[in-house]
């Protein structure tokens, strides 16, 4: 089953490029991993220094495997000085509605 982590992420002041730039060159490496699905880094548009970090798994075995990886490690690194604070969810992707192209419809 699909699982979909959240991590809630508020950057120091003055932190925010290099958070953004530091998480994009992670996540490249990331989304090469066996069962990594997809990643977002969201901005909040009223407070430009908080972010979620949303990323998609094949299921809950290789996200864990990912959380023990030395990946893991070098983006955690990495942004720990950057952030004020952190705080993640794990969920089970129950139902995904897509809406479908122009051209099929």
């Amino acid at each position: 089953m699909t699982v979909r982590t959240v991590l809630a992420m508020r950057a120091r002041e003055g932190c925010e490029q290099r958070f953004e730039k530091e998480w994009l060159e992670a996540a490249e490496e990331i989304r090469a991993l066996d069962g990594c699905l997809s990643q977002d880094l969201i901005r909040d548009a009223d407070d430009p220094r908080s972010y979620l970090i949303i990323s998609d798994w094949a299921d809950r075995e290789r996200l864990d495997a990912f959380g023990r990886s030395v990946h893991r490690d070098r983006l955690l690194r990495v942004i720990r000085d950057l952030r004020e604070s952190a705080q993640r969810n794990t969920y089970q992707v129950l139902h995904s509605v897509h809406r479908e192209p122009e051209e099929s419809r």
